[in-house]
């Protein structure tokens, strides 16, 4: 086991907007979703730009996001339309999917490609505004997968649908719950159903699972919103805190308002106001796989530490 001090943190890039995700690639190119309307990208020589989306429609708020092999994305809309968006290198913007089963889509958390060249989208909950759906015990977020038969709900009843990735073996699909407090996996079947749900990880008090990526060795790191935590979950049940930045106070706040179901989106947003900026996506990156970046909901730049574990590649590593 090992752990990071908060002194041996560095900040890299800067004017970050909400980088609620992180994506790496060899290249050293990294992704974030921005809530000016579009995608910074912080380039490997330092450089940062913004790609900005064209005819976003109104409150156009990028959440999760999927590079594609041409380096176009998939943006996850979080604002009041909804939907998943394909964003052009130029950020020109079209629809990708805005309704499922006859139904507008809610605000969408986030989607994600695998090795197939499938594409899995997570909506976190039915409720609008979401703020209902945060307590204890709700679970009406559900996951869809669109491939070569179209888009369809795959799995339903899931408490704050939070990321959803396909893990290196291709064999499950990961998700945080972020209200439930846990990372769930499903067997990917042959024809892209999923399996019978299974809890890979149960985090305890004042963790609120958000982001998540694999390491070389098949653990989870996830990171947590409110604490500012990375915690490392392996397959044998076990659960390292690698990293924390957190106020005592108002993390007790927040766990006794979850407790008693007054937990509100200030409780959530509390931990904006610590040096971490609120944790909310994890990537491993370098030429080794071995530099943990880490994107938060307030920070205007990227934490990075090293880890003496490797990432796995991510899908879009070689892109």
């Amino acid at each position: 086991m090992f752990s990071i001090d908060l002194k041996d943190i560095e900040f890299v890039g800067d004017d970050l907007a909400r980088a609620e995700c992180v994506l790496s690639t060899q290249s050293g190119d990294l992704f974030m979703p921005d809530k000016r309307g579009g995608i910074s990208i912080l380039r490997a020589d330092g450089r940062r730009e913004l790609l900005l989306g064209r005819n976003a429609p109104a409150g156009f708020m990028p959440n999760g996001i999927a590079l594609l092999p041409d380096r176009s994305f998939l943006i996850a809309d979080l604002g009041p339309e909804g939907g998943v968006w394909h964003m052009a290198p130029d950020g020109t913007l079209t629809p990708k999917l805005m309704e499922i089963d006859g139904r507008h889509l809610e605000p969408t958390n986030f989607v994600g490609i695998d090795a197939k060249g499938r594409t899995w989208v997570s909506v976190s909950t039915r409720l609008i505004p979401r703020e209902g759906s945060m307590r204890k015990g709700h679970a009406d977020g559900y996951i869809i997968l669109i491939d070569e038969r179209g888009a369809r709900v795959v799995a339903e009843g899931i408490g704050f649908t939070n990321e959803a990735i396909v893990d290196p073996t291709g064999r499950w699909l990961y998700v945080n719950e972020t209200i439930a407090r846990c990372t769930s996996r499903f067997e990917i079947r042959a024809d892209g159903s999923l399996g019978p749900k299974e809890v890979f990880a149960q985090y305890g008090v004042g963790t609120f699972p958000d982001g998540f990526a694999f390491d070389a060795e098949g653990a989870v790191w996830i990171v947590s919103v409110v604490s500012n935590r990375v915690i490392r979950a392996t397959s044998d049940g076990r659960q390292e805190l690698i990293l924390e930045d957190a106020d005592p106070v108002g993390l007790e706040a927040a766990e006794t308002a979850f407790q008693n179901d007054t937990y509100t989106r200030a409780h959530l947003d509390s931990g904006g106001k610590r040096r971490l900026g609120n944790l909310s996506g994890i990537a491993f990156g370098g030429d080794d796989l071995k530099t943990v970046y880490l994107g938060s909901l307030f920070g205007t730049r990227l934490a990075r530490f090293r880890s003496p574990i490797a990432g796995a590649p991510p899908v879009q590593w070689a892109f």
